[in-house]
């Protein structure tokens, strides 16, 4: 179980890393945080564990804006930056 979050923590920076260069902003510290667990049924009905990280991120370089992003499994269903959310 431990590994497997481990691995999901691993997806979740980087596709924080991955939408903050495609939007272009700055992933403050390379890093997220975990802020939520649930389980959740997926697309075919069985149960998994639905998890929320937050991170920081800056448009300017000069500021720290919160954002974050959600995954079922290690898949991204919503990333949130804020402003406006990619799903």
């Amino acid at each position: 179980m431990w590994l497997d979050s481990i691995k999901v923590r691993e997806a979740a920076v980087a596709a924080a890393r991955e939408a903050c260069a495609s939007e272009g902003l700055m992933l403050l510290d390379d890093t997220v945080a975990i802020a939520g667990l649930k389980p959740v049924r997926d697309s075919d009905g069985r149960l998994r564990l639905q998890r929320s990280y937050e991170f920081e991120f800056s448009d300017t370089g000069d500021n720290r804006r919160k954002g974050s992003v959600v995954l079922v499994g290690r898949r991204v269903i919503l990333f949130n930056v804020g402003l406006r959310s990619i799903q």
